[in-house]
């Protein structure tokens, strides 16, 4: 098959088995997507190839230069069986100016903090939850209860399970031991929004625009679980959280409600200083207040995700929307060169 446009490397984080890590499904995944990526790109013309990151950045680096990479879909959430080196990545490759898609270091860096993504949203006027970030089960929380606990620096729902909604000090002071304990990070302690929760994702294509609402459908979620999309509930397709919280795209929603969250969405995206794509969730109490909850500048975009099925509902194809980002990072590339004065 004839190939055009850039050389261009898939590049992921490889699961570490001897780092330990309470969930470990989400981590595995990425491989998963890394294939599908190759392999959409291949049948679309493009000339792409896997390129893991395994335990040497020296050697991911030697692979890209032997290959004449000359764009990396960066699909890297960590190095090293670290999360918190996500944005360490891309920054390698800043330093490199090896273009790559998706978000900046500081971007990847700034969103994975919870409490200070909230802190820069909340500067812009942008409606948040009120929370806390606590280090230690001793401290106090100035908080209504229920809350929910959440490890600050983590993603793909890891750590979020359905007894993270705690309704007493008690529970939350146990809550938050367990949190700093096995992740060795503050927790996040947040006002609990008992409503419905929405997500919108952003395409940044000259300028960023919202896809089609999707929510997520609690109305058949077991009596006496919190409605929430726990890591039970995304990551098992056996459990019985999974099964029962379906994400609906488009969302049954009005046109208002819709215009709106999608509005709020791309405010969110340039607030977090976003390029190329992100996802934006939301919960909406029951007086229909709308909060947002985090800005995922890393989204799951595997074909059964929130994410491509916004691309589906937009009329979008898969492969186009992956053209669309490498043509963006060899622009920025062009761009850069130019402001440096290199032709």
């Amino acid at each position: 098959m004839a190939t055009n446009g850039p050389k261009v490397g898939v590049a992921f984080n490889t699961y570490e088995p001897f780092i330990y890590r309470p969930e470990k499904v989400s981590e595995d995944s990425v491989a998963r997507v890394a294939e599908v990526v190759c392999e959409t790109l291949v049948k679309a013309g493009v000339d792409a190839s896997i390129i893991p990151l395994q335990r040497s950045m020296f050697t991911f680096l030697r692979r890209l230069k032997e290959l004449n990479v000359e764009v990396v879909v960066n699909l890297c959430e960590g190095f090293f069986g670290n999360p918190q080196w996500e944005a360490n990545v891309a920054a390698v490759m800043e330093m490199l100016h090896i273009p790559f898609t998706g978000n900046s270091s500081r971007t990847l860096a700034l969103c994975q903090d919870k409490h200070q993504a909230k802190a820069i949203l909340s500067s812009f006027n942008l409606p948040v939850a009120a929370s806390q970030l606590i280090t230690s089960a001793e401290e106090m929380v100035d908080l209504k209860f229920p809350v929910i606990v959440k490890p600050n620096s983590e993603d793909a729902s890891i750590g979020v399970h359905p007894e993270s909604v705690v309704y007493d000090h008690d529970s939350l002071a146990a809550r938050v031991e367990k949190i700093v304990r096995t992740y060795n990070q503050p927790a996040i302690v947040e006002e609990y929004i008992d409503g419905r929760e929405f997500n919108v994702a952003v395409l940044e294509d000259g300028e960023p625009g919202a896809l089609p609402v999707s929510e997520i459908d609690f109305s058949k979620m077991p009596e006496g679980y919190p409605h929430i999309c726990s890591y039970e509930a995304k990551w098992y397709p056996d459990h019985i959280l999974y099964k029962s919280t379906p994400p609906i795209c488009p969302a049954r929603i009005s046109k208002e409600l819709s215009r709106s969250l999608q509005e709020l969405a791309v405010s969110a995206f340039k607030a977090m200083g976003c390029r190329d794509y992100a996802r934006v969730d939301f919960r909406m109490n029951k007086a229909g207040e709308v909060f947002i909850l985090e800005v995922n500048p890393n989204p799951d975009i595997s074909l059964d995700a929130g994410y491509a099925r916004a691309l589906n509902a937009a009329g979008i194809d898969y492969a186009d929307f992956w053209k669309l980002l490498i043509e963006n990072a060899r622009k920025r590339k062009e761009g850069n060169g130019k402001a440096n004065g290199k032709s």
